[in-house]
């Protein structure tokens, strides 16, 4: 492998329930973290038909930021801040769970009824320690306020961090990186090493070369320290970079929570359980218009 590339990710095939599939590509058991992304998942493309759609009931997070990214399709999101908002392709939801937040994801009414095909990506980035118990919080950035320009063939869109003199309105305590990119008519393109200190590139569809090599889909190629990589982007590629400095510490994650200390994960544990039992608290309380039902503790 190309000395460029200091390791592959394969994706692994996940079924969250409903069958609703996702390929996981972090973390990885020799690559924790890329920057601060400590959880990448890959789900679609799925087509539902009229009547049909997918669930993600109400459930706790704490610790980190979620971020979904659509190619296709519609996610309607609610959370116990009373956010109610359907995130379409291009734009992004970012979600800081801080000391506690609920949210659910669902089949907006409109697309169930007609059906829809689903595609896009669902990450998490860990919050430095300084805000891990910060209040929680809800951005919804459109697609038209995110910057996109073209770079030597490939359109590019920064979804967080500033990249190639474009700077996203994405505001995180962490030095951050996250574009993505299409390439119809293909691309070659120079990653340079001052980019991000941790950068990783996921081909979402299509082919990459890097120093002759192949490499498909599904893939994520974590970019070697202080290089500045020459990739070559197949017609019909696209994916996105993702990464960032260095995380000031490990980061433990257990179901939904993640944390720099067990402990903190262990109390999450103790709130949401009781939360659920008696129907919501004060750091975790129900989501407006989804308190019918809700994910108990595994």
């Amino acid at each position: 492998m190309s000395d460029q590339i200091s390791r592959k990710i394969e994706p692994r095939a996940r079924d969250l329930g409903g069958g609703f599939r996702v390929r996981r590509v972090l973390p990885f058991y020799a690559q924790r973290m890329v920057g601060p992304f400590v959880f990448f998942d890959h789900f679609g493309p799925v087509d539902y038909p009229p009547g049909e759609g997918f669930d993600v009931r109400p459930h706790p997070h704490i610790g980190l930021s979620t971020v979904t990214y659509l190619f296709e399709g519609a996610i309607e999101h609610r959370d116990s801040l009373g956010t109610d908002i359907v995130i379409r392709p291009g734009a992004v939801n970012w979600m800081t769970a801080g000391h506690g937040i609920v949210h659910s994801e669902r089949t907006p009414a409109p697309e169930r009824e007609e059906g829809q095909r689903m595609h896009g990506l669902q990450t998490w980035v860990a919050l430095p320690r300084t805000h891990e118990d910060m209040p929680p919080a809800f951005d919804h950035h459109p697609a038209d306020t995110l910057p996109e320009f073209d770079y030597h063939g490939a359109r590019m869109r920064i979804l967080a961090g500033e990249a190639f003199g474009q700077t996203s309105p994405v505001h995180f305590p962490w030095p951050i990186l996250y574009l993505a990119f299409e390439a119809d008519d293909g691309a070659n393109l120079i990653l340079p090493h001052s980019l991000a200190e941790e950068r990783a590139i996921y081909l979402v569809s299509g082919k990459a070369m890097i120093e002759g090599e192949s490499f498909d889909e599904g893939q994520m190629l974590v970019l070697a320290d202080g290089a500045d990589v020459a990739i070559r982007l197949e017609p019909g590629t696209k994916g996105v970079i993702c990464g960032g400095a260095a995380m000031d510490a490990p980061r433990k994650i257990e179901w939904n929570f993640v944390a720099s200390d067990q402990s903190l994960i262990d109390q999450a544990k103790t709130d949401w359980t009781e939360s659920t039992r008696t129907g919501g608290s004060e750091r975790f309380p129900t989501v407006p218009g989804d308190t019918e039902e809700w994910i108990p503790l595994p």
